[in-house]
């Protein structure tokens, strides 16, 4: 294959020989399809990108399952896999989402649970912590700046989200906190609601770290949601007293 061929996006079939090499017993605990996208979601973005030895190695399981056979083959269509998902996110379209199905029923619904958990993992794995700097800013600037400071941080905790709640952890930290949890319709409604907006919400995410990284400016694709509004949960409480306490 010539050097142009190599970041070609994967066939069908090539995602189906990575599966195939994923269950592979010289690679004890591999990541899952879904898992590796969003891990890699989340290992792409960020105040800087978590490298990407570190990136295989969590995906693969192990240094050793690096210098497999298997893992070799691995790394390379990972390579393309991690190329192609990357030119999507910062192109701004929202990546078609790799999902299995719940209990591994055909007729099941699709289980955001691992691809967000993955997300959410490599969120608190990455180099530099995703809240610090903005908190810091928040919290040392004044006037104008400040107020731009604490909207990027709304900007990122709304994008987080549908992450949160499709993993439990939105859940988690409102019952932490004494506020009310949706529940029945209102629940389903709102769970449907974030598996409709994760992947728009994992673009934006990683071209707000884009921009931060560089000089353009961040631009709000939906209404902002302040400290001060309700919940999008819909709990009925501010936000800053539901899931903008999660931090």
């Amino acid at each position: 294959m010539s050097a142009a061929n190599t970041m070609l996006p994967l066939s069908e079939a090539e995602l189906d020989r990575l599966e195939i090499l994923l269950d592979d017993p010289s690679l004890p605990e591999p990541m899952r399809l879904d898992e590796i996208q969003g891990y890699l979601c989340a290992a792409l973005s960020g105040p800087v990108p978590i490298p990407e030895q570190e990136r295989l190695v969590e995906i693969l399981g192990s240094e050793e399952a690096l210098d497999s056979e298997p893992g070799r083959e691995a790394v390379a269509l990972l390579r393309r896999f991690t190329h192609e998902l990357e030119s999507v996110l910062a192109s701004g379209e929202a990546p078609t989402l790799l999902l299995y199905a719940r209990d591994g029923e055909e007729a099941a619904p699709n289980d955001f649970g691992p691809w967000c958990e993955a997300y959410l993992f490599a969120v608190d794995t990455a180099p530099e912590d995703w809240f610090e700097t903005l908190e810091a800013e928040v919290d040392s600037q004044s006037g104008e700046d400040a107020e731009a400071a604490s909207e990027e941080l709304d900007y990122l905790d709304e994008r987080l989200f549908p992450m949160m709640l499709l993993t439990g952890e939105a859940e988690t930290a409102a019952r932490e906190h004494g506020e009310e949890w949706p529940s029945g319709d209102e629940l389903e409604r709102i769970e449907r609601e974030c598996e409709e907006n994760l992947p728009y919400a994992a673009s934006e995410i990683y071209r707000f770290w884009l921009a931060r990284r560089g000089t353009a400016p961040i631009r709000r694709e939906t209404p902002k949601v302040g400290r001060n509004d309700p919940c999008p949960c819909g709990s009925g409480k501010k936000y800053k007293q539901c899931c903008g306490a999660l931090d």
